[in-house]
């Protein structure tokens, strides 16, 4: 599309969450770096711009949801008088479906119709190709692609982020990692959504923290946010290792915790946006998944390093092999983190730190 001579400008619209806004961070490194002139406005959820919004070379619109329709009275007074030479359509839900006829634009690229929910091919005018069984980052890397940067191979593919951290934000992690023992960070908990099913037990992780204080003097650091199930899983952990981690559930900013990943040696958890916050500053990360597909939703980086019970739990709660699914299909029952073994987990720490 832009093959010839570079975009001046460029709109992106993706409001969540934490782990595709790491994503759509690293489309737009590839975007500036093939054309290092081209202008890039990203609009964002409030949430995400905790993270985000401080980085300089990428103009922000932040859209508040919690602000019903004067968020989108913001966003447009933001654009007025604007025009862009194309329009990222990153995110499909209703609610940015809106944004998308608030940008002047002659280009409104979205998802192909397989992926193109909440009717999000209504509101764009093209599409970008159709693909099967992709990660989600290769996915909305097709979005920089389709409009002209070049589509390296798996080993040409070098990805960045670059997220900018303050001085203060490195000297926090410091000092809650300082010393010569290894750091495991765990974020125990997933998104607190309907019908999630993503989290392990408290006392399963409780039994690896034991192991990788045992044999490797780990200092284990909790992270969490602020909801009543993290704090709670904090708590548990907390008791059930005689309180040998440092507890940090609900003390730490997105950038905080952030440094805090960087600073580690690894960080162990669920599907969910730290996950993706580690691969972004190059932390190796020991994934547990069994009610999503980590092909699909997995640490881009990590995937080595993932312990996966998804295939076990399609065939015990869905009866079907991982093939006759819907790509990305999730299973939807409280039992299925459990497939997920101890010893597993511990030989991955084992491969991690004792290497």
């Amino acid at each position: 599309m832009f093959k010839q001579s570079p975009p001046q400008s460029i709109c992106i619209v993706r409001l969540s969450a934490i782990g595709d806004t790491c994503h759509t961070l690293a489309v737009i490194r590839a975007i500036q770096d093939t054309w290092p002139e081209s202008k890039v406005t990203w609009i964002i959820g409030k949430t995400e711009a905790g993270l985000m919004a401080d980085i300089p070379d990428i103009e922000f619109i932040i859209f508040d949801k919690r602000k019903g329709r004067s968020a989108y009275r913001e966003v447009r007074t933001q654009l007025d008088g604007r025009t862009f030479d194309a329009a990222l359509c990153m995110h499909a839900s209703m609610r940015a479906n809106w944004l998308y006829r608030l940008i002047d634009t002659p280009v409104r690229l979205g998802y192909d119709f397989k992926r193109a929910r909440d009717f999000q091919w209504l509101f764009t005018n093209s599409k970008i190709a159709e693909e099967s069984s992709q990660h989600v980052l290769d996915g909305m890397m097709s979005f920089a692609e389709h409009i002209g940067v070049p589509a390296p191979t798996d080993a040409e593919r070098t990805l960045r982020w670059d997220i900018p951290l303050s001085a203060r934000h490195l000297e926090y992690a410091a000092a809650r990692t300082a010393g010569d023992q290894p750091v495991l960070v765990i974020s125990p908990c997933s998104s607190q959504r309907a019908r999630n099913f993503r989290n392990w037990s408290a006392e399963n992780y409780a039994t690896v923290i034991k192991h990788a204080q045992q044999e490797y003097n780990c200092k284990v650091i909790l992270s969490g946010g602020r909801t009543e199930r993290e704090l709670e899983y904090g708590r548990i952990i907390s008791r059930l290792t005689g309180r040998s981690v440092v507890n940090l559930s609900g003390q730490t900013t997105l950038k905080q915790l952030l440094a805090l990943i960087a600073a580690s040696d690894v960080l162990l958890c669920p599907d969910s946006g730290p996950a993706h916050m580690a691969t972004a500053v190059g932390t190796p990360v020991i994934g547990l998944y069994a009610t999503s597909n980590p092909d699909r939703t997995g640490p881009y980086l990590s995937r080595d390093l993932t312990v996966n019970a998804y295939p076990d739990a399609v065939g015990r709660y869905l009866g079907k092999s991982v093939g006759e699914l819907r790509w990305g299909q999730r299973v939807r029952d409280p039992g299925a983190m459990a497939l997920i073994r101890v010893a597993d987990v511990n030989a991955k720490i084992d491969h991690v730190i004792g290497n």
